[in-house]
């Protein structure tokens, strides 16, 4: 039979242990995401554009540094977005599906999505009217801006490209003959872009850039044009961006000089400038 010292020894241990136990439980709860204002990109814009559409980085990888972006397939098959975790491609058929995290990237950008400013317009805007209204309230012109728009759109255009075949492949401004269109009329759903300053240009693509996904899930692609009715803006202010970079020999011969900017255009807008 145990006596009082040994109990009250006993009872202080179990007291001391049941509090770390719970300490750390609650650590552990509110541990904040890291790198929750980063923006992630793998891979390099101006690289990607001019050809490397080899993919290399795992999509499950890519999930541990956000659940909100957008990127390309392998070997150019379509377009990717990724909304609440979850990625979904478009390929050049308009075939939109829910893909799995075995896959691999040529070039990707997220984030981990919390808004920070909420807009209604109401009113309809169109793809140039969209944008002025975002750079009146978008106003720090060196700001990395994560832009979720949901809603009601009037018209749609979006496209998409066939998976190239063999190397060498050419830069995607020297295939715009090749892209898919597809246009919608009264359709529900979600753009998922950025709105990224001049400094960081070549590494990513600076401006709007937005990928969309039909509110049913079975239409996307990159926005080319649009006509907004009853929209909702949510942005959320990143505060920094990080990079990986491919680990390939195609990345470590591939020019850096050449000028790509009106290229990123022309792809950025589906037709030359």
């Amino acid at each position: 039979m145990l006596d009082m010292k040994s109990t009250l020894k006993y009872f202080y241990i179990g007291v001391v242990l049941g509090f770390g136990l719970n300490f750390t439980a609650t650590a552990q709860q509110k541990k904040p995401a890291a790198n929750s204002d980063n923006l992630y990109s793998a891979g390099y814009a101006a690289a990607f554009i001019g050809g490397l559409y080899d993919a290399w980085y795992p999509y499950k990888n890519l999930k541990q540094h956000g659940d909100f972006g957008l990127g390309a397939p392998a070997m150019l098959d379509g377009e990717l977005i990724m909304l609440n975790g979850k990625i979904y491609k478009t390929q050049f058929t308009g075939k939109t599906t829910l893909i799995e995290d075995t896959g691999k990237t040529p070039y990707a950008v997220v984030c981990y999505f919390h808004a920070s400013k909420v807009y209604k317009p109401g009113r309809q805007l169109n793809k140039t009217t969209l944008f002025h209204y975002l750079d009146s309230v978008l106003t720090d012109q060196n700001g990395i801006y994560a832009i979720h728009i949901s809603g009601n759109f009037n018209y749609i255009k979006t496209r998409a490209f066939p998976p190239v075949q063999q190397k060498p492949y050419l830069p995607l401004a020297a295939m715009l003959d090749r892209q898919h269109f597809f246009e919608f009329h009264t359709i529900k759903g979600d753009l998922v872009g950025y709105k990224l300053p001049v400094f960081i240009e070549g590494a990513h693509i600076s401006g709007y850039h937005f990928h969309f996904l039909s509110a049913d899930k079975t239409a996307g692609g990159h926005i080319i044009d649009l006509i907004a009715d009853n929209i909702t803006i949510e942005v959320d202010i990143l505060s920094s961006y990080t990079m990986e970079l491919p680990q390939t020999t195609d990345f470590k011969n591939f020019d850096f000089k050449k000028d790509r900017k009106e290229e990123i255009k022309s792809v950025e807008n589906g037709k030359k400038q």
